[in-house]
């Protein structure tokens, strides 16, 4: 059921870009985009119960691997989060140029004024 939540939101970030004219709303299509795919990644990671995965001499390991949390999707988040707010941040930097040279946001008028 919360898999199914986390695509409604990347869906509409998928709406959002591929409908939407103004430039700063596909900006924030492809954010939402973005913090859904991070919370995919943190469900597929996330174990009820789960204990961190750090070992010492006193461990019980089978009991270890059957509790313990996978820390790669937790660390890919992370990674994510980093890159999609510099990507973020160049987007707004790119919008604003936009506006700028054409004083307007909208794509279609971009295009016309264009020549």
């Amino acid at each position: 059921m919360i898999y199914s939540l986390c695509l409604v939101l990347i869906l509409i970030g998928v709406y959002a870009v591929v409908v939407k004219k103004n430039v700063v709303k596909i900006v924030i299509g492809l954010a939402i985009i973005d913090y859904g795919t991070n919370l995919l990644l943190i469900l597929i990671g996330y174990r009820r119960g789960g204990q961190a995965p750090i070992v010492d001499r006193a461990t019980d390991m089978e009991r270890f691997a059957a509790h313990a949390v996978d820390p790669v999707p937790q660390a890919l988040v992370l990674t994510s989060i980093v890159i999609g707010l510099g990507v973020l941040a160049m987007l707004v930097a790119l919008c604003i140029r936009l506006y700028e040279r054409y004083g307007t946001f909208d794509i279609t008028e971009m295009r016309r004024l264009k020549g």
